[in-house]
């Protein structure tokens, strides 16, 4: 038998968590999924929000998901690598860059998932392709890390168009073991999540998404400067995040499918 080609062997790898699906609350797509990425040294913000006051930020077709009745926002900070569709190698300048995004929890016709307010991203290819397939809200930004894989990064973000100001500062890092979440636990709310929403032109859009159960750690983290949330018309209390942090993660996505 022929030995695989590296394509071949990176394609493999990415596939391989497709057998992996007995945490997922509901069974993978039949369509084949058309891009990989690998998220790395992820801060997880986790900010309490009044339903209330977050209800008129969110399309009505969604559901706000609560937690015991709070709803919550997530700034995200992470570096995305290994970007691709299937059978395509990785292409550096294109493949690898920051991205930060501001989210928070919904559901639809009882299907839970993730609504972005905004993403960042430090690639203004990435940011367009998002934008056209994805019909997600990216914005292009000036970002930097430092410190990638160890106990400390330092992480910068400041946006060159759309909606300002909107800039982000921390250095922040690990503090504790790698766990996973326990089921129905307020991390796992936050986290368990396997398909995004977006709302674009009036119409309501969803797609797919799969990775193994996150590998969480408690983290600390020092926010020097925050102004994401707050830009989207969101006011949080940096004395109130609750924060972790994950090395890297898997991902695969599915095409964009409309619902309404």
């Amino acid at each position: 038998m022929a030995a695989m080609s590296d394509v071949e062997t990176r394609w493999l790898g990415a596939d391989s968590i497709l057998f992996a699906t007995a945490h997922r609350p509901w069974p993978l797509p039949t369509a084949p999924w058309v891009m990989t990425q690998l998220w790395k040294d992820l801060l997880f913000l986790h900010y309490p929000v009044d339903p209330q006051l977050l209800r008129p930020l969110v399309p009505d077709a969604l559901t706000l998901d609560t937690y015991e009745h709070q709803a919550w926002v997530s700034v995200v900070p992470f570096l995305i690598t290994r970007l691709r569709p299937p059978g395509v190698p990785a292409v550096p300048w294109l493949s690898s860059f920051p991205e930060l995004n501001v989210r928070t929890y919904v559901s639809y016709k009882g299907k839970p998932g993730v609504y972005f307010f905004s993403l960042d991203a430090g690639n203004l290819s990435a940011v367009w392709g998002a934008r056209v397939f994805y019909r997600l809200p990216y914005w292009h930004a000036d970002m930097k890390i430092k410190g990638k894989g160890s106990l400390i990064i330092d992480y910068s973000s400041k946006r060159i168009h759309g909606p300002k100001p909107a800039e982000f500062a921390a250095t922040y890092g690990p503090t504790g073991p790698v766990r996973t979440a326990v089921p129905g636990s307020l991390a796992s709310f936050l986290t368990d999540r396997y398909c995004l929403y977006a709302w674009n032109r009036k119409k309501l859009y969803t797609s797919e998404i799969h990775h193994l159960p996150w590998p969480l750690q408690e983290a600390k983290a020092v926010v020097g400067n925050n102004t994401m949330a707050q830009v989207s018309g969101i006011e949080i209390d940096e004395h109130d995040a609750i924060c972790h942090f994950s090395r890297k993660l898997k991902v695969l996505l599915w095409a964009p499918e409309r619902l309404l």
